[in-house]
């Protein structure tokens, strides 16, 4: 009897503490059904420790072993749930405690059921059993299984080119870049990070037509760089150059389900300028606000050329032309399981520049492993968990020949 009352309290204690915080913390209405769900699991275990003591030493309630009984059923069915949970998490620790908790729980049926439980109507008791089972399951299914996998949802970033103007002394052009980040999904989103860039291209034109080879050795630079520039029969595109890169949003903010977000950048160039056309660019990485909880601030961590709290990856990167400004903020899981089994994760933001061009990067990760670069399975792992999402649209491209004649 000892033993079954330890396993039921102990049962009572942790699914009442991890019920209550889900309940009332968790970001989805599935995560607070499971916190409604365990704080029943606790009550039940919490009468099953009561129906232990009578059944065994006064039996004053004729169905007390039957009410023990399912106490311990449903300590074991959700222990073994939990045990299955906390096997991806990082707590030995937890996952010991529910792998006791659940042998102890098995050994509490069989030993309240080995004790002649008188049961009325034990059709109905196994069905309420069955049916009841079978909605804690699928629940924990939905929850842990299809919820991450689900059909993602993504906002739009769009940007239209307003008419270039000159300025007084017509030596200088300025043109306005309307970009709009639009959430026409059910979920929000935290912004962690957003870039626009305008890349300048000079394109002469050959005076005959080009060569086979010309196009493949244009070809071959497709994969040297986010550019992507067209096989021409006259065009001869060079690499483009970065005239402009800046943040677009505030770090750390978000965007609601069918909410907007607009704003307006300016890229000035001399009237004289070299160049032929230029193209622009513009990115947000996203977060989605069910998956994960940002603790704000968003904050400046260090800069690649500077700063202690800097990768070797990054570093290597810098010695390629490729500098970084790094923000980190710590996130937290979106039910309290993962909350307590798994060690604290960071998500750390890398905005990125160089002459070619600027980019945004995310990594979620434990404090410490920055330098870790995901593998393909760990990153997809990643984005499913806490809803990972880069939007990007560019290029835009326009043509400078028309501002060029003003002069």
């Amino acid at each position: 009897m000892a033993v079954i009352l330890l396993v039921l309290l102990v049962t009572t204690l942790m699914m009442g503490w991890f019920g209550l915080e889900d309940f009332v913390h968790a970001l989805t209405f599935p995560g607070r059904l499971t916190g409604a769900v365990l704080i029943a699991v606790a009550f039940t275990a919490l009468l099953g420790s009561a129906a232990v003591v009578d059944h065994w030493l006064w039996r004053s309630f004729p169905y007390s072993g039957m009410v023990a009984l399912i106490g311990a059923f449903a300590a074991l069915l959700t222990n073994a749930l939990l045990v299955v949970e906390t096997r991806s998490g990082d707590s030995v620790a937890y996952l010991v405690l529910f792998g006791a908790l659940t042998a102890g729980s098995a050994w509490a049926v069989f030993a309240v059921w080995r004790t002649a439980v008188m049961i009325p109507a034990p059709k109905r008791v196994a069905a309420a059993l069955i049916v009841s089972s079978a909605i804690a399951i699928a629940n924990f299914g939905y929850q842990n299984l299809y919820q991450p996998y689900q059909r993602e949802t993504r906002p739009l970033v769009r940007m239209a080119l307003g008419d270039p103007v000159l300025n007084q002394d017509r030596k200088e052009f300025a043109v306005p870049v309307d970009i709009t980040l639009e959430n026409r999904g059910d979920v929000g989103f935290y912004v962690l990070g957003t870039e626009f860039h305008a890349m300048a291209e000079r394109v002469p034109l050959s005076p005959k037509d080009r060569l086979r080879r010309q196009w493949r050795s244009d070809a071959e630079q497709w994969s040297r760089s986010q550019e992507v520039n067209p096989l021409s029969r006259r065009e001869i595109h060079q690499p483009g150059e970065m005239v402009e890169a800046r943040p677009w949003m505030p770090y750390g903010q978000w965007i609601e389900s069918s909410d907007t977000f607009a704003t307006r950048v300016v890229v000035q160039l001399p009237l004289d300028t070299p160049y032929d056309q230029l193209a622009f660019y513009a990115t947000a990485s996203l977060a989605r606000k069910d998956r994960l909880g940002l603790e704000p601030p968003l904050q400046f961590k260090a800069y690649s050329w500077s700063g202690k709290e800097v990768p070797t990856w990054v570093k290597e990167q810098q010695k390629s032309g490729l500098d970084s400004i790094i923000y980190r903020a710590r996130v937290h899981e979106n039910n309290a399981i993962d909350e307590r089994t798994r060690d604290p994760r960071y998500v750390t933001v890398y905005w990125r520049f160089g002459t070619h061009g600027a980019s945004v990067a995310t990594i979620v990760s434990r404090r410490g492993e920055e330098d870790h670069i995901p593998t393909g399975a760990e990153e997809r792992e990643l984005v499913s968990r806490y809803g990972l999402v880069d939007v990007l649209t560019g290029p835009m491209e326009r043509s400078l020949w028309d501002i060029k004649s003003r002069r």
